[in-house]
C-alpha cells in the first residue's frame, strides 16, 4: 500500500488545530488519522495532537490484525481511551477546558478496510463504484438534511454549520461510528477535515486520485485547490492507494 499525507494551515488561521498521520504496523496494516481540533487559546491543538500521539503509539504495538472484527474493536477500545484522557485532561488543566477534536481513523490491511469516526472529519472510499463519502457527519446541519428540515444546498451556507454533535474529549461518555468495507486492489481511501470537503467537491477528487501524478502530489493538488478557494480552515488530507507495484512515492 502507498500512502500520503499532510496539513496546512490554511489561507486566514493564525495556527494549526489539525493533526494526524498514516503509520504501519508491524504486520504491514496500515492507520490513517485525521483530527481537526477545537477549543479556544490554541486548546484544539493539544485535542488533536495528543489523540494522533496516543494512537499512533498503540498501533506501533500492534502485531497483527487477523480479521475485521479485531480492528473495530481495536479502533473503538482506543478511540475510548483516548477520549477518557482527553478529557481528563482538559478538566486538570484549565487553559484546556472545553477543548474536543473530531476524529476520523481507518485501518487498511489486504483484505479490508476499517473506518471508525466521530465528528464531521470524512473517511471516502475509491472503488468500481465511484468515489463515496463513507461516514455521515455528526454535526447539526446534516442532521437537518437529514430528517428534511433543510435541503443540501441551504446545508452549504447554513449559518450554524460547524456546530457539531459529537466530538472526541469533550463528554465522558462518547458513541463513535464504525463500518468495515471490502478493500481491493486499485482502491483509495481518503481521509479529510471540513477544511478539505467544504472546498473541493466529491467529482474533483476523484479526478485527482485517477490521475497519473503520484500520491504524494495528488494530496498537495488536493490542499492547493482547497487554498486558492478561499482556505479559511486548516486543511488535512490523508490518502492510502491499495497498489499492485510501489512505484509511487511514501
Amino acid at each position: 500500500m502507498n500512502f500520503a499525507f499532510k496539513t496546512d494551515v490554511g489561507q486566514a488561521r493564525p495556527h494549526n488545530e489539525d493533526n494526524g498521520g498514516v503509520f504501519l504496523a508491524k504486520d504491514g496494516a496500515v492507520l490513517a488519522v485525521v483530527a481537526d481540533g477545537m477549543g479556544g487559546h490554541q486548546a484544539g491543538d493539544v485535542a488533536s495532537k495528543m489523540t494522533k500521539m496516543i494512537l499512533e503509539e498503540k498501533w506501533s504495538e500492534v502485531e497483527q490484525i487477523s480479521n475485521p472484527s479485531h480492528a473495530e474493536q481495536w479502533l473503538m477500545d482506543n478511540i475510548y481511551q483516548v477520549n477518557e484522557k482527553l478529557y481528563s485532561h482538559a478538566n486538570e488543566h484549565v487553559e484546556c477546558q472545553g477543548m474536543g477534536t473530531t476524529l476520523v481513523a481507518a485501518i487498511c490491511t489486504n483484505q479490508f478496510v476499517t473506518i471508525a469516526h466521530i465528528g464531521d472529519s470524512r473517511g471516502y472510499v475509491l472503488n468500481t463504484s465511484g468515489f463515496i463519502q463513507k461516514t455521515q457527519d455528526h454535526s447539526l446541519v446534516n442532521e437537518l438534511v437529514r430528517t428534511g428540515q433543510i435541503t443540501d444546498q441551504e446545508a452549504e451556507n447554513h449559518p450554524r454549520k460547524n456546530v457539531l454533535l459529537r466530538a472526541l474529549g469533550t463528554e465522558s461518555q462518547i458513541k463513535v461510528d464504525v463500518i468495515t468495507l471490502e478493500w481491493e486492489i486499485g482502491n483509495y481511501l481518503l481521509l479529510c477535515s471540513d477544511g478539505l470537503s467544504n472546498k473541493v467537491i466529491d467529482e474533483e477528487i476523484n479526478d485527482v486520485l485517477l490521475s497519473d501524478e503520484k500520491i504524494e502530489e495528488k494530496v498537495n493538488k488536493l490542499i492547493t485547490i482547497a487554498n486558492e478557494r478561499g482556505g479559511e480552515d486548516n486543511i488535512t488530507v490523508a490518502v492510502v492507494h491499495y497498489s499492485s507495484s510501489d512505484d509511487e512515492v511514501r
